[in-house]
């Protein structure tokens, strides 16, 4: 409730340099009626023939509420808010951003609403602890990998064991994938361990299959017994 004070004694300390767009809930009662009163009438005032042309009144069930004057009849109605409703309304727009910054703001409420200034917006975030919070977290770069290249088979081949002892098929617990890296072409063989000599075994059989590649590569570290 402090925040949302602060946010409308701010409005209210700029509204005499942003008359044309602020309007004070007293004044959007104000123009609602000037309005009904200038449609009923027959020869009109400068005053009336410019709220007419700014403005219009849509009926929103029991309420009566300021939109911007539409060019085309197929055109979404853009609502005026008063200062006293520009805190809710922005702060809706926040959440719906995900606590976004300015430019977030301004997408989603341009959509919809006619006088919610920019200062408006940079006012809410300097009070939005959330978003001061996003603000002072750490960023992580992204880290460039280099990706490795062969040139030839054999250059370079992987070896990964994939864990199946929630299905194992008999004493076969563990499936070997042997990969070249340059054609991707791979051999597959069970195993009933991870044992290091019985992973030696099928590599040299794969080695005396292949031949031996220049460089092996593996993430499993092999136990010995």
């Amino acid at each position: 409730m402090e925040h949302q004070d602060t946010f409308r004694e701010s409005l209210f300390k700029t509204y005499e340099d942003n008359k044309r767009v602020l309007i004070p809930k007293e004044e959007y009662g104000t123009i609602i009626s000037e309005l009904l009163q200038a449609a009923s009438v027959s020869k009109k005032t400068s005053h009336q023939y410019y709220l007419l042309k700014k403005y219009k009144v849509l009926q929103c069930g029991d309420s009566e509420r300021l939109i911007r004057r539409r060019v085309h009849a197929d055109e979404a109605p853009l609502y005026f808010v008063s200062i006293e409703e520009t805190f809710d309304v922005v702060k809706r727009a926040h959440i719906a951003t995900g606590h976004g910054g300015r430019d977030k703001m301004v997408y989603e409420l341009t959509k919809k609403y006619a006088n919610i200034t920019i200062e408006a917006l940079n006012l809410f975030k300097s009070l939005c602890l959330e978003y001061q919070k996003k603000r002072k977290r750490p960023t992580t770069k992204g880290i460039v990998v280099k990706p490795i290249i062969s040139k030839d088979f054999n250059s370079r081949a992987q070896v990964d064991l994939i864990d199946m002892q929630s299905m194992s098929q008999g004493q076969f617990k563990w499936i070997m994938v042997y990969q070249d890296h340059l054609t991707k072409f791979c051999v597959l063989r069970p195993l009933t361990s991870k044992r290091a000599a019985e992973v030696a075994f099928q590599l040299l059989d794969i080695f005396l299959l292949l031949g031996a590649p220049c460089v092996l590569q593996s993430d499993n570290l092999f136990r010995i017994y």
